[in-house]
């Protein structure tokens, strides 16, 4: 059981799962509260968006089977902005979602970002508890109903790594996860 995250793009085939679960998670729970169509967040941005320079997209792999995945994008010169932090429902609960945000904050460095920003929304309870366990910030009140935010906002200063660690190739390269 080899574990390796794959930069790519969310058009590749074997992004469907992510981009597919997403939808379905988001359509199911928030529905059209935020006045658009269910799982509206899922095309909101053009995929290009989350490519290099100024984003990047990666997959973690079990045998060549997408089992979690994310996202970032350019926020502003100094701040990227992570998105579509996913994983498979058949492989939650097992801290693939930190192994996610802690490469995409490693990526975000490589390519010369110091900060990150980031939403998600009040009815992920699972996701806000993860940002703030992983040292993010929150610019919201967390001691009130999350449900008066509707999108829970977090920032988050990127530690420097060493000058010695390469950036991958800009798409579809593979890197152990170990």
């Amino acid at each position: 059981m080899a574990d390796e995250f794959f930069y790519t793009t969310p058009l590749h085939p074997l992004a469907q799962p992510l981009v597919e679960q997403l939808t379905w998670e988001y359509a199911t729970r928030y529905g059209s509260y935020f006045g658009e169509a269910p799982g509206a967040e899922m095309s909101r941005y053009p995929a290009e968006l989350f490519a290099p320079p100024d984003g990047n997209f990666v997959l973690l792999l079990r045998d060549g089977r997408p089992i979690a995945g994310g996202a970032f994008k350019r926020y502003d010169a100094r701040t990227a902005e992570m998105k579509r932090i996913w994983t498979h429902s058949d492989f939650r609960r097992q801290g693939l979602a930190r192994l996610i945000v802690a490469e995409l904050e490693a990526q975000a460095v490589r390519q010369g970002y110091g900060k990150f920003y980031l939403t998600t929304g009040f009815r992920q309870p699972e996701a806000k508890g993860l940002y703030l366990e992983t040292g993010y910030t929150p610019l919201f009140d967390i001691s009130v109903d999350p449900e008066i935010y509707g999108k829970l906002a977090f920032k988050k200063e990127l530690a420097a790594i060493p000058a010695s660690a390469t950036r991958p190739p800009d798409t579809h390269v593979s890197r152990s996860a170990a």
